[in-house]
């Protein structure tokens, strides 16, 4: 079953253009590597799924509804679009809560949860401003997941992580994909696309050059 169908989508913003005729049909379940040098339009094309940036021409459906026409976001959809922001003066479980209560779908047990799952202590209270790369890295994957949303679309997920932290996460996303989610990820790493994907498609100058 299809949970995302990208149908000639071209992208120019001022007069450059960005996509250029993606094609790209994604089924559920099913985990895609997004791969490409920076500024090959990778996270350009995140974004115009997500409904962020309005696609020029073509269409993007998601669970059958077009992006930015029937809806203006993917309905339970976690994601990590760049570097994750927070609150630099508030701790990590209160940057969540505060996300968590703008949509009303979960509460301190789930954040609990989500956090204590990507090795982070819900009763620290350290401000985030204290904390490494690594440890916004991993709020960035909670904040994410805590919803336990369907599709989850992920930008350099596992940026900041050492070697045992990648492991850890690379068994969590394992464990995400047997529960069906979908995901689709950008990561550098040949390792990450290795070990999570079902298919890597790999884009360059905004068009898909291949798919494995």
């Amino acid at each position: 079953m299809e949970k995302i169908i990208v149908s000639h989508v071209d992208l120019v913003l001022g007069k450059k253009k960005i996509l250029d005729d993606i094609c790209l049909k994604m089924e559920k379940g099913k985990t895609y590597g997004l791969v490409g040098r920076n500024g090959s339009g990778k996270t350009m094309l995140m974004k115009c799924i997500l409904g962020f940036v309005k696609v020029t021409s073509g269409e993007i459906t998601v669970d059958g509804k077009r992006i930015r026409r029937d809806i203006d976001f993917p309905d339970d959809t976690g994601m990590i679009i760049e570097t994750p922001g927070f609150i630099p003066y508030y701790s990590g479980y209160k940057n969540l809560k505060l996300l968590a209560d703008l949509r009303h779908k979960i509460g301190d047990k789930e954040i609990r949860e989500a956090m204590g799952r990507v090795g982070l202590d819900p009763t620290d209270k350290k401000h985030v401003k204290k904390y490494s790369l690594g440890m916004r890295q991993r709020l960035g994957i909670a904040q994410a997941v805590m919803e336990d949303s369907d599709l989850l679309v992920l930008d350099e997920p596992f940026n900041g992580l050492d070697n045992e932290g990648v492991e850890e996460m690379h068994d969590y996303f394992l464990e995400l994909k047997k529960r069906g989610k979908t995901m689709i990820l950008v990561s550098h790493s040949s390792e990450d696309i290795d070990v999570l994907c079902d298919e890597a498609v790999y884009i360059e100058h905004g068009k898909i050059v291949a798919r494995v």
